[in-house]
């Protein structure tokens, strides 16, 4: 854990993306952090603020420019820890060559999330690039694992879509009353959640006024979600998931429902659901018939969380709403900066 009281040399590669440009965003304004390397291949050459014109005025945005994506360029930099904003299978490669170094790495990508190889390679359709890190990397849920993060030198960020759906159900599946097999989530994104590759299907006349289920019936992040399940559980969970895009930027709503084994009302799920992050400052948990959305969680770190009991179907509906970029990627990469640099978790996260 890193105390000192100087900020903490931090770099990002893969920085022009969306999630990187919100990280950027952040550590500008992050009074513990001194943002000391951005590389991207496409804007190389660039300062933050060309690329991003939103943060001129920045001193550090002004003046530094983004790199080429090389371990000698962090090395150089001076950085301590790295945060790799890459696609899966190219992140990996950087994270062990970083590692070697002795500089810590919290990697966005889905390269460390899954702990078994096959199962990265069955979902990723690519055989994992350096499976012997999979045991060492910390899968980085702040609100869940937050002494592990701490110590961590390789952190796997969650999903967008994984961290909408376990946040809320993970205390309810702790708590052994629901049925852990009938367990099915739709969950809505925005378009910035596939990313800034050019896409005919993301194109704006496309997406306008259009609502539409993709991915189905295994989408990459079940992956992620049923292993996290199934750890707290206890056993092998498995679950149906249905993304839908819709035509906002930002943003997920999540709709999850369970077979209740012993919760017969909405006020044993609030006291489940309270009791667990109670001291969590992130996660906000609605009073009962309050439902979340996504223009109340959007530009935030917050996820909102909702809940109801339908006594017709003896179901739980658990909801929640995250904007996918910040709570989903960034600002939770950010979460995991402060537990491992030994930070009061919201530095910097006040947005």
């Amino acid at each position: 854990m890193m105390t000192d009281s100087e900020p903490i040399k931090v770099a990002v590669l893969g920085a022009s993306g969306y999630s990187g440009s919100e990280l950027i965003r952040i550590l500008l304004n992050h009074q513990k952090s001194n943002l000391v390397c951005v590389t991207s291949r496409a804007e190389s050459g660039k300062s933050i603020s060309d690329v991003f014109p939103r943060l001129r005025g920045h001193n550090i945005a002004d003046s530094l420019c983004f790199e080429e994506p090389t371990v000698e360029n962090v090395i150089k930099s001076g950085a301590k820890i790295v945060f790799l904003a890459l696609p899966h299978g190219v992140a990996a490669n950087y994270a062990v060559s970083l590692l070697e170094e002795g500089i810590r790495v919290i990697d966005l990508s889905a390269d460390f999330r899954i702990k078994n190889p096959s199962t990265y390679k069955e979902f990723y359709g690519e055989t994992h690039p350096a499976p012997e890190k999979l045991e060492e990397a910390v899968y980085g849920l702040p609100e869940i694992r937050p002494e592990e993060i701490s110590k961590a030198n390789l952190l796997a960020s969650p999903g967008c879509y994984p961290t909408s759906i376990l946040l809320p159900l993970l205390p309810l599946l702790k708590s052994q009353l629901v049925e852990s097999s009938s367990i099915h989530v739709v969950s809505m994104s925005g378009t910035s959640g596939a990313g800034k590759t050019p896409s005919v299907q993301l194109l704006f006349a496309e997406c306008n006024e259009s609502v539409r289920a993709y991915s189905v019936p295994k989408h990459r992040h079940l992956s992620e979600i049923e292993q996290e399940l199934s750890i707290a559980a206890g056993e092998t969970i498995s679950i149906s998931f249905t993304p839908v895009l819709v035509p906002i930027t930002a943003g997920i709503a999540s709709v999850i429902y369970v077979t209740s084994e012993g919760i017969t009302n909405a006020k044993d799920i609030h006291k489940i659901l309270e009791s667990a992050y109670s001291d969590c400052p992130f996660v906000r948990i609605l009073d009962e018939g309050v439902t979340p959305d996504t223009k109340n969680v959007k530009g935030t770190n917050y996820i909102d969380i909702g809940y109801s009991y339908d006594q017709r179907t003896n179901r739980i509906i658990l909801m929640s709403a995250e904007d996918n970029l910040i709570k989903g990627a960034s600002g939770q990469a950010i979460q995991s900066f402060n537990l491992m640099c030994g930070f009061d978790i919201q530095t910097g996260l006040n947005l």
